[in-house]
């Protein structure tokens, strides 16, 4: 008979370890600066290469490519080569990859009130020096 004595985690470090794998998991896919900006993109509407190439601001044709293959990976995008000529290739939203729509918007809008937030506090800072 083992006289073992197990503790039990606290219900927080529990709940929180499962959501900390779970952000952990969700970061490995969306990871680097540019597939949330270009879901957010195909989010609203199909698109061919050239379109995201000049919608995604400052990213090259080969950082796109290689996200593009990447999100294809993951089925959060769809490629579609179009019967035309010259061949086209359009990027289409998953219905998987629609489910981040919600998310890019939430980014978006923290990232509006973060500009807001860190212009005021430099505008403050600068004023009183």
């Amino acid at each position: 008979m083992s006289n073992q004595v197990t503790e039990e985690k606290p219900r927080y470090i529990i709940e929180c370890g499962g959501k900390i794998q779970a952000i952990h998991d969700t970061m490995y896919v969306l990871s680097g600066r540019w597939k949330i900006s270009i879901i957010a993109c195909l989010c609203y509407q199909p698109m061919r290469y050239s379109e995201l190439l000049k919608n995604v601001i400052g990213i090259s044709g080969k950082m796109l490519s290689r996200e593009l293959k990447e999100m294809e990976i993951n089925q959060l995008i769809s490629r579609k080569v179009l019967s035309t000529q010259p061949l086209n290739v359009q990027y289409e939203i998953t219905e998987y990859g629609a489910s981040l729509k919600e998310l890019t918007q939430i980014i978006a809008d923290w990232g509006l009130k973060h500009r807001k937030q860190i212009t005021a506090t430099y505008t403050l800072v600068i004023e009183k020096s």
